[in-house]
């Protein structure tokens, strides 16, 4: 499907993929503290590394020879999902969360909780749905109009 949206959803959008993505930002780089952390089968475990690691989202570098150890981090790929996942725990603190968000981010800076907020790249603008319009795109295949956002109450 010709949809940036489809195709990010074929590299990270199985359950385990997000979440093992999710414990890579937490600092998680061994598989044995996968496993423990996620309660996730070895064989699954397995597979999804392998899965992220084909796509680009992680990288292994071994650690020990005997026998043969990895660690997993996340490449240049993999670190740009960081506001897709702080966009999934905002949405859930705040329709799944009904004694409060489990986390919340302090901005080192200067020491605010805070929310990612979305603003236009030019102009720093926040960006809302209702001030957008989707055009066609250079990757665009011919004919491929997108349909307009639809009103939302």
């Amino acid at each position: 499907m010709n949809c940036s949206i489809a195709q990010t959803l074929e590299v990270v959008g199985e359950w385990w993929s997000v979440l093992i993505v999710r414990d890579a930002f937490l600092g998680v780089t061994r598989f044995d503290d996968f496993q423990e952390r996620l309660g996730i089968s070895r064989n699954i475990l397995t597979n999804r590394l392998e899965h992220l690691i084909e796509r680009g989202v992680l990288e292994k570098s071994a650690y020990q020879e005997h026998p043969m150890r990895f660690d997993y981090h996340l490449t240049e790929k993999g670190r740009d999902l960081w506001v897709v996942l702080g966009a999934m725990r905002q949405w859930g603190d705040r329709w799944e969360a009904p004694d409060g968000p489990p986390v919340v981010m302090r901005h080192e800076a200067c020491g605010h909780i805070g929310a990612f907020v979305a603003v236009c790249e030019s102009c720093g603008e926040p960006l809302t749905r209702a001030e957008l319009t989707p055009l066609a795109g250079p990757g665009a295949l011919p004919g491929q109009a997108p349909l307009p956002l639809a009103r939302v109450r």
